[in-house]
């Protein structure tokens, strides 16, 4: 063994895993968090060493039981820490409002999950428009936009009418306005009104034949439990601000690489395999520079973000594609998240750069505006304490 990579620094995944007293599931889920930095085996091109210092670590704050570290430690992957009825991650699967996600993604489309989710009987989607020129007498410029991300456009639009909008959200025409008002920013304004917004966003697109892709996908993005961007917008809501203002702090939040930027970054991974046009040499490349490899592993799902199995199954990527996501979940140990397969879809049907992060953003904004009406109707400020070092510690 390489002496910078002696048994002293790094172990296998077999030594690693009796370590930490755990399954090799869950040590792959530690990698995927980071909190577990990896090498290349040097003698085996597949396989991966473990970092012992991580590892002792990560020991060493199991044992500590203190509430305060609890309470610390609870924002970072750990327990709950507020109670919601929207959904939730059970045994690898997601629910919405305890009916399985993936299920749900084979029939309905997003005006139905969001009936579901706001517990409403109807959306008035139908009704709904979102034209920003009528409402504000403002029009983007074109050299204004040019460039912009969905994220970015929808972020402007909606802070053009922010000051238009009151607190409250239990108004059905207001809600799927402000879906839609993220949609026709995400095809510049090119939405075709009285279709369902799947159908909408494959014609404004050009794509017709990729609109059952774009309406599972859709259903499959709409809400996620509490992460990051879905806690902004509660956090915000729970000041008492408009569902306007809390879908901005949700785009924001949504802008950053560990989160909506990580569809992105797998974008930027199948072009590396079509330029090289062999996915497993991609792959293997990759991980030979010690790059590395985005969507793959999600820490609530050691056993595969059903997501993306169900989309990846109903849509199955291209070869090269293929060949490289088999290379890297065996690599790795792990398997593709959601950010592959909306990054599948996006290359699938040839639809615009950027296009699989804006069907996330136009899906997820169904949950968001769930959980702001539902934090509204709580009445609890979000407010947690902040604790300080002991300086005898330091």
């Amino acid at each position: 063994m390489d002496q910078a990579l002696s048994d002293k620094d790094y172990i296998d995944a077999t030594a690693a895993s009796a370590k930490l007293a755990v399954s090799r599931a869950t040590l792959y889920a530690y990698v995927s968090r980071g909190q577990i930095r990896t090498a290349p085996h040097p003698d085996d091109p597949r396989g991966r060493l473990y970092s012992v210092a991580d590892i002792e670590t990560l020991i060493r704050r199991k044992t500590e039981r203190k509430p305060r570290i609890a309470a610390a430690r609870a924002l970072d992957w750990g327990l709950p820490v507020l109670t919601t009825g929207i959904s939730r991650i059970a045994d690898g699967r997601l629910f919405y409002r305890d009916r399985d996600a993936t299920r749900l993604a084979e029939q309905d489309d997003l005006e139905a999950v969001a009936a579901r989710l706001w517990e409403s009987g109807e959306t008035r989607f139908a009704e709904a428009s979102y034209e920003v020129a009528a409402m504000t007498g403002w029009v983007l410029p074109a050299e204004a936009i040019e460039g912009m991300s969905a994220t970015e456009r929808a972020t402007l639009l909606l802070a053009r009418i922010a000051p238009l909008d009151t607190p409250g959200g239990r108004d059905a025409l207001k809600r799927a306005r402000l879906v839609l008002g993220i949609a026709a920013a995400a095809v510049e304004g090119r939405l075709k009104p009285g279709v369902p917004l799947h159908e909408g966003l494959a014609l404004a697109w050009g794509r017709p034949d990729a609109a059952d892709a774009i309406r599972r996908a859709l259903v499959l993005c709409a809400d996620h439990e509490l992460n990051a961007s879905t806690f902004a917008v509660r956090v915000t809501a729970s000041t008492g601000a408009s569902l306007t203002a809390c879908l901005i702090a949700g785009l924001q939040a949504l802008s950053g690489p560990r989160h909506g930027g990580m569809t992105a970054r797998v974008t930027a991974l199948f072009d590396e395999m079509i330029g090289v046009g062999d996915g497993v040499v991609a792959v293997r490349e990759r991980l030979r520079r010690g790059d590395p490899l985005p969507g793959f592993g999600h820490p609530l799902y050691p056993d595969g973000d059903p997501r993306a199995t169900a989309l990846l199954a109903a849509y199955p990527p291209p070869p090269i594609l293929a060949n490289g996501i088999a290379e890297g979940a065996a690599a790795t140990h792990l398997k593709p998240t959601l950010d592959v397969a909306l990054a599948t879809i996006e290359r699938l049907y040839g639809l615009p750069r950027g296009s699989g992060l804006a069907l996330f953003a136009i899906g997820r904004s169904v949950g968001w505006i769930a959980h702001a009406t539902e934090q509204q109707a709580s009445g609890l400020l979000i407010r947690p304490r902040a604790d300080h070092p002991d300086p005898a510690a330091l």
